[in-house]
């Protein structure tokens, strides 16, 4: 009985989508985190420069 139920792979391929797409978030997040300093004072410098 546990074996079938370590057997079965129904749902497998959902589980490993999900993991692939948990690993993005976390990269988009660490680059956000990384880089988003920079992207707000280029901002900030064009909106003063619009002004």
């Amino acid at each position: 009985m546990i074996r079938s139920f370590f057997a079965k792979e129904a749902g497998q391929g959902l589980v490993e989508y999900g993991l692939i797409l948990v690993l993005i978030a976390i990269v988009v997040v660490g680059v956000l985190a990384l880089v988003g300093g920079k992207v707000s004072q280029l901002f900030s410098s064009v909106n003063s420069g619009l002004r």
